[in-house]
């Protein structure tokens, strides 16, 4: 009766520890989280714990330390951590209202950062460290040592099973997105028949145990060659810089001839790089737009009994007709590239290129602005990149 009593105790301790840990991923109570937000909210009240000290938090104050949050999802969030057991009373009776926060939940946020940043990879070379210190105790028993052995049996079987499913159903995207499972490959199978030897060593009569590690280790080191196979096998077909290492492509580039390197960008669209400015011309350009009035002042507006003039709008007109006329010179048409190559420097040809739009867009203009797919590009010009088109004069 007092073992069964023990057994009990023991796998309630299990079962608290098991859903504080759990607590962090439970969007409401017996769900799981699918926002990542909530992980960060998670974090947030924890965190606040840890400032609040031994004095504990209410929820008002919770909520106010993760103002950043809705009020609405912290307060949810607060309900389901304390229904997990994460954050309990800070005495239990029944009108109490400050809390306090257990660690696991926060250990267990700690655990999937480092995941999701390296992998874990990490966390299982710690894990072979662990158990290597265990297995070489002096007070080791033949069954700490079996059950060691199964865990990293179980451990390098899941891994294995992984990638040789990805190598088989998965795209190569989706392999290259888990290849940390393989990163640092030696390394664990050298830790783990380093425990292995020691178990052998230790305790012969464990050789059928021994041999399933070995098994395992055996077949997550030819997943992981299957992986890089396919990966290299690949990376010739693809465009993810990240399949070969930064000295494959700057060999690339350096031996290959101009057609090919032009190859590596058919089919993709990007910007013409902007022209270039002195150092002169954006400092002005800077204290230009620091230079804020103190009031604004109204514009001026006429009187009722006058009429606004009619010379302005005929003004502009005949100006955007001049400067339409001097840049055509008595020609039906002329190129964009050669209007801007006359301006001579880029601050003077956009001003001529905005007169030209002008002068298109008007109603009562006889003009249009055409533009082409091709690019002049030419290094010694005033303007090195210019756009191809047309000005011409038009039939309305």
């Amino acid at each position: 009766m007092d073992a069964t009593l023990l057994d009990a105790e023991a796998e309630a301790a299990v079962l608290r520890v098991y859903r504080q840990v759990f607590a962090v991923l439970a969007r409401e109570a017996g769900a799981m989280i699918v926002d990542p937000e909530l992980l960060d909210v998670d974090q947030a009240i924890l965190d606040a714990f840890a400032e609040a000290g031994s004095d504990g938090m209410t929820v008002e104050q919770a909520t106010q330390a993760c103002r950043a949050f809705p009020h609405d999802l912290v307060v949810r969030r607060f309900e389901v951590l304390r229904q997990y057991g994460a954050i309990t009373k800070l005495v239990d009776r029944p009108n109490e209202l400050r809390h306090r926060a257990a660690f696991a939940p926060y250990v267990m946020l700690m655990f999937l950062r480092r995941m999701s940043v390296q992998g874990g990879q990490a966390e299982l070379h710690q894990l072979l460290t662990l158990e290597a210190h265990s297995v070489s105790d002096p007070r080791a028993t033949d069954d700490e040592g079996r059950a060691s052995v199964e865990r990293l049996t179980k451990v390098f079987r899941l891994l294995g099973n992984e990638l040789a499913i990805l190598v088989s159903t998965s795209t190569t995207a989706q392999l290259r997105e888990n290849a940390q499972l393989a990163w640092g490959n030696e390394r664990l199978i050298e830790q783990a028949e380093h425990v292995h030897r020691i178990v052998l060593g230790r305790w012969p009569a464990l050789h059928r145990d021994c041999t399933q590690l070995r098994m395992a280790l055996a077949a997550y080191a030819d997943a992981v060659q299957l992986a890089a196979g396919r990966l290299v096998e690949r990376a010739g077909t693809t465009r993810a810089l990240g399949l070969l290492p930064i000295e494959t492509w700057l060999t690339f580039t350096r031996s290959s001839e101009p057609e090919v390197l032009a190859g590596v960008l058919d089919g993709l669209l990007f910007d013409a790089a902007a022209p270039d400015f002195s150092p002169e011309t954006m400092l002005e350009a800077v204290e230009t737009g620091r230079r804020t009035g103190t009031a604004r002042m109204a514009p001026p507006r006429p009187s009722a009994e006058t009429e606004a003039p009619e010379s302005a709008a005929a003004t502009d007109r005949e100006d955007l007709r001049a400067e339409a006329e001097r840049v055509l010179a008595g020609r039906e048409s002329v190129s964009i590239v050669d209007v801007v190559d006359d301006a001579g420097d880029w601050v003077t040809a956009r001003r001529v290129l905005a007169e030209l739009t002008a002068a298109h867009l008007h109603d009562e203009l006889d003009y249009e602005l055409v533009w082409s797919d091709g690019m002049r590009i030419d290094p010694s010009a005033g303007t090195p990149w210019a756009t191809e088109g047309v000005f011409r004069r038009v039939s309305r």
